[in-house]
């Protein structure tokens, strides 16, 4: 593996000894830089939130430090157990191949260190209304606040759709969505169609909490952006916004805003307070299960 230091913050940095297992935050890494300065970000806000536990951020590839140096660092101070949590928002080969075999080797190099590997993100609940919390944001034109999960859903917003000069969009409102908004879920996209199918669950399950036409899309497998665009249209979307289904920037959100450069784009989900909830809920939820197994 190759790549450079991610700029992590000291809070997720500094070794600590808690009252439990130290937390192993693993990314997917990339050659772009503001994917690892988003994930240290991301990382660092996990560890603020309990100050008292080890956080430390990993990559699978192409940045460092990587799963072996973070695991081989954790093993020589001391630690005997971690809770390995996939910053990843699908369940495929990364997750249930790549991963589980760097834990294993890293198992065998420290025999004492106990790797336990939570489940993914996934399309968590608060992930997604993370995601109606940046489609609001760049269809209004301003931010929505981290810590509120999108409670905005359901009450009434009204703002002017950036890139549509003076038009003005009622986004989510009491009397119902505007029949004029649609909305491209993109994702990355897997050889695996199981896989897809998972994710294509995202973009009717937005539809359901907002109201609005969604079709999803993929930045690197059919159906593409271009797709998604005319099925929206031909349901009578006037107007669309790109709601990318990434946790950080990349190569890939800038290929999505290439093929499509006249559409509003959303930010990606990044630093948002559902995020810091969720990667903490897989952490306890394998806690939880480890214990009810032992009992």
């Amino acid at each position: 593996m190759t790549g450079v230091l991610a700029p992590l913050r000291g809070a997720a940095m500094a070794p600590r000894t808690g009252g439990g297992p130290a937390l192993v935050a693993v990314a997917h890494g990339s050659r772009d830089p503001r994917s690892a300065a988003t994930m240290a970000a991301v990382v660092a806000d996990v560890a603020a939130a309990r100050p008292d536990l080890t956080v430390r951020l990993a990559f699978l590839d192409l940045n460092a430090p990587s799963v072996e140096q973070v695991t081989d660092d954790l093993a020589a101070q001391g630690h005997t157990s971690a809770i390995v949590v996939p910053l990843l928002l699908g369940n495929a080969f990364h997750a249930r191949v790549d991963l589980p075999a760097l834990l294993g080797e890293a198992t065998r190099r420290n025999p004492r260190l106990r790797l336990t590997q939570a489940d993914v993100l996934g399309a968590d609940p608060r992930l997604l209304a993370a995601l109606a919390d940046q489609v609001t944001h760049a269809v209004n034109g301003r931010p929505v606040a981290s810590g509120s999960r999108s409670a905005d859903i359901a009450s009434p917003h009204i703002g002017t759709l950036p890139g549509s000069p003076g038009a003005m969009v009622r986004t989510f409102g009491s009397a119902g969505p505007s029949p004029e908004l649609g909305i491209a879920v993109a994702a990355v996209g897997s050889r695996n169609a199981a896989a897809n199918r998972r994710t294509a669950a995202v973009a009717r399950r937005l539809a359901a909490s907002t109201g609005l036409r969604t079709e999803i899309c993929f930045a690197t497998v059919d159906p593409g952006i271009a797709v998604a665009i005319d099925r929206l249209r031909a349901r009578g979307a006037e107007h669309i916004v790109v709601a990318p289904w990434f946790l950080a920037p990349g190569l890939l959100t800038d290929r999505l805003r290439t093929a499509a450069p006249d559409l509003v784009h959303a930010a990606v989900i990044g630093a948002h307070s559902a995020l810091t909830e969720v990667i903490w809920a897989r952490y306890d939820s394998t806690i939880a299960a480890e214990l009810e197994l032992s009992a």
